[in-house]
């Protein structure tokens, strides 16, 4: 198991507490100090089963500098986007060998969890 982590987030935070409650064994990625590439990003998309923009974080001020809400919806395009200003991607995001997730509340992390 493996949580996109940043420390400066409450969610995040919140997320990696719960990961300690339950008593995991996982590892901590501070994306923002290593980024993960396009294909890593492109995989753990396809394990959440979401979309680029489905996790991206549209109101930073990168995206506003690339016009990421108007940005025609190609999926390759916006991965490489995100690799390259990983501070787009939604988090945290916890990895695991069933799946991935976007662990902003309490259910998300259950989830990633296998409901434990």
């Amino acid at each position: 198991m493996e949580i996109w982590h940043n420390p400066r987030c409450s969610k995040s935070r919140a997320a990696k507490s719960a990961l300690d409650e339950a008593g995991v064994a996982y590892t901590e990625r501070r994306y923002l100090d290593e980024p993960p590439t396009a294909e890593e990003l492109d995989a753990v998309l396809t394990r959440i089963g979401a979309e680029p923009w489905d996790v991206a974080r549209l109101n930073e001020p990168v995206a506003k500098e690339l016009g990421l809400k108007e940005m025609e919806r190609d999926r390759a395009r916006w991965i490489e986007i995100m690799a390259a200003n990983p501070v787009l991607i939604q988090r945290p995001i916890v990895v695991t060998g069933e799946g991935a997730v976007v662990a902003r509340d309490e259910e998300s992390v259950r989830r990633a969890l296998g409901g434990r």
